[in-house]
């Protein structure tokens, strides 16, 4: 027995079979891209292609699909406006899926409530009953669970947050967010705007390590409002752990301990007393995420 995992987010659209130990089927993984330029047409034969691969996999019963979109979301209405997708602005996504899954169910939540899910279920969070699972990459987001529960809908958009004393690149109209100041790509904005030559964060990356001054400062800049994001998120739902995630955090191999000396210094106790972690499912987390939906649904309202 497996559960087909899909994760749709703003650069590409994932599926694949995980088994109930969280073991992804590797026969079974599927990707399409999407990005902010794709039509409605092309995101819809993308996503509906990975799911039919997907499935075209099984060798035994699929008990349902766990389905994860970046949000914002309508959990009831089964729909979602993917900021960075404007063209599925409003897209019945969980009938869509259902549709092109050959009718299994379908149990679809925005991606952070995914991430935290499976951080609690196979990852970093195991054990933790308030935990913030978060991700730094192309956007920022994350997902809440508080008193063992997770908190679904959009309760957990850091990177919509404000953060104070630092202006990014422009997302949603706004410059002043933290997605907007801290997001790889716009990390990378501001490095080149500060004579960085390089194009992408695995670029900065290479630099950090080899010392170069502007890097060093743009990773340091993007710790530091991520670590008042996260005070921000935290002095409102308390938590014990945050689990950070993403591909830009491999940026640099301190990363999350420049997050946490962030969260650190934060004026009160509760907030400083969180603990930063890395995430433990790597680049399966979005997968396995979607997965914990239904194998984890005991722990969604």
């Amino acid at each position: 027995m497996t559960v087909l995992a899909v994760d749709l987010g703003g650069t590409k659209v994932a599926a694949a079979l995980v088994a109930a130990d969280g073991t992804v089927v590797e026969a079974s993984r599927h990707r399409a891209p999407t990005g902010h330029e794709a039509t409605t047409a092309e995101l819809e034969a993308g996503i509906a292609g990975v799911v039919r691969d997907a499935l075209g996999a099984a060798d035994g019963p699929v008990q349902g699909v766990g389905l994860a979109a970046a949000g914002p979301v309508d959990d009831a209405a089964g729909t979602a406006s993917p900021i960075n997708l404007t063209a599925l602005h409003g897209f019945p996504l969980r009938d869509f899926v259902a549709d092109a899954a050959g009718g299994l169910p379908v149990e679809f939540r925005r991606d952070g409530v995914a991430i935290v899910l499976g951080e609690h279920w196979l990852g970093a969070a195991r054990g933790y009953d308030d935990a913030l699972g978060m991700v730094v990459s192309t956007g920022i987001g994350g997902g809440f669970l508080i008193g063992g529960r997770a908190l679904v809908g959009n309760a957990g958009h850091i990177g919509q947050v404000e953060v104070s004393g630092y202006t990014g690149s422009e997302s949603l109209g706004r410059t002043t967010m933290l997605e907007s100041v801290a997001s790889g790509p716009h990390t990378v904005d501001w490095a080149r705007s500060q004579g960085f030559a390089g194009e992408t964060g695995e670029d900065l990356g290479a630099a950090y390590r080899a010392g170069d001054a502007v890097a060093v400062a743009a990773v340091r800049r993007c710790a530091a409002a991520v670590g008042q994001g996260i005070g921000s998120a935290v002095a409102l739902v308390p938590v014990s752990v945050v689990v950070l995630g993403g591909g830009f955090t491999a940026v640099a191999d301190d990363f999350v301990d420049l997050v946490q000396a962030a969260v650190a210094a934060h004026p009160l106790p509760y907030v400083a007393a969180a603990r930063v972690v890395p995430a433990g499912l790597g680049g399966d987390a979005p997968l396995v995420g979607a997965a914990a939906l239904v194998y984890r649904r005991d722990l969604l309202p």
